[in-house]
């Protein structure tokens, strides 16, 4: 009678839940590395390298932490002039960077950086657009800037993505204020955030209309995201974020969802003290893949290349704190299998597949280097 009654509500459960990915923790052991390519050092002597991106031309665009900007193009590198001033403290500087749709158009170029700008001391995550005209960011207007600063030197953010639709995204961290920010909609920070691509709201953004809320949000609840990439297939947005000590997650965004940090959380402080007792509460999305222990991660890339097989359709994550690149098997939106690549890089900063088909790591110290498969 049991069994039966088991059996029925795995079938209930499968009709009823089968559309939605049920959350995983790395209890899924990570496969050991089989290597299977070399690795070419494309572009060496940038110290921490966050953001990457491609012209038409070919020529790749790279961020650097502490505030320059890099082309690299047939090997060889120079210096964007006229990049605006970053707060180069802890996590802060020079982060994110990415083409309008329409590149080759009109010419805009997104960046996210820590800025000084306005009243009191520190900084906040800015983003601005630009063009590039002989060799200098030119036309610089400012899209958004997040409010008040902190002299708090982590959890910036920051990534940009467009979606299908042609709306901007972009994350900013609780820059470490993560008992005020995160759950409160009339604040900065803990946010990925929807826009046009000129910077005005669109009028379907969850909370226009609502007294005091920061109108540019599409989710909150987050801590630091440093990872996001629109699924090729269903146009999503996913992104990833660091937990604190353990709980590291996975989520797909969602308009006006509340992702819980630090209301519930899979991890605890680094003094070893409870953050939250609550593992998932009605109205928090749940993650769709969480680290126990914390991978810290950052740059995330779908894989949609033929020229890696086995790789192709699944996602790619790079860790800080463990130093290589993970490959997360996908069945829908759900992760079943892991495997390491790169293992023993160095801190990984960012990955991203190019437009010629091959991935491009970002490692610190070492540059920008190219997987090449046997």
């Amino acid at each position: 009678m049991k069994k039966n009654t088991l059996q029925y509500l795995s079938v209930f459960s499968f009709l009823f839940f089968g559309c939605q990915a049920q959350v995983k923790s790395n209890d899924i052991p990570i496969k050991e590395e089989i290597k299977t390519y070399t690795l070419e050092t494309v572009a060496s002597g940038i110290a921490v390298p966050w953001g990457m991106t491609w012209l038409p031309d070919g020529t790749l665009l790279i961020t650097e932490k502490s505030g320059k900007l890099y082309a690299v193009k047939d090997s060889v590198k120079t210096e964007i002039k006229n990049v605006p001033k970053v707060y180069s403290r802890g996590q802060g500087g020079l982060l994110d960077i990415a083409l309008h749709p329409n590149y080759a158009k009109n010419g805009w170029i997104y960046i996210t950086y820590s800025s000084e700008e306005g009243e009191g001391n520190g900084a906040h995550t800015k983003l601005i657009r630009a063009k590039i005209i002989d060799g200098s960011l030119a036309q610089i207007e400012s899209i958004y800037l997040a409010t008040p600063k902190t002299t708090k030197a982590h959890h910036f953010g920051s990534r940009i993505v467009f979606d299908n639709d042609g709306y901007l995204y972009f994350s900013v961290g609780e820059r470490g204020d993560h008992f005020v920010n995160p759950q409160d909609i009339k604040r900065d920070g803990g946010k990925i955030y929807r826009l046009n691509d000129d910077g005005s709201i669109p009028k379907d953004n969850p909370f226009v209309g609502q007294a005091g809320a920061k109108e540019a949000i599409y989710s909150y609840g987050h801590r630091n995201p440093q990872g996001m990439a629109k699924n090729p297939v269903t146009g999503e947005i996913w992104a990833h974020e660091h937990g604190p000590q353990g709980g590291d997650e996975i989520n797909i965004v969602k308009k006006g969802a509340n992702y819980g940090w630090p209301v519930v959380t899979y991890g605890i402080d680094y003094d070893g003290t409870t953050i939250s007792t609550e593992k998932e509460k009605p109205g928090i999305e749940k993650p769709i893949f969480y680290w126990l222990p914390s991978i810290a991660p950052s740059g995330m890339t779908f894989v949609t290349s033929d020229r890696y097989p086995d790789w192709k359709g699944h996602l790619l994550v790079g860790s800080l704190k463990f130093q290589y690149l993970e490959l997360l098997k996908l069945k829908g939106s759900e992760v079943i299998d892991r495997q390491k690549i790169a293992t023993d890089i160095g801190r990984l900063r960012n990955v991203v597949q190019g437009p010629d088909g091959y991935i491009y790591i970002a490692v610190e110290g070492k540059g920008i280097l190219k997987i090449i498969p046997n």
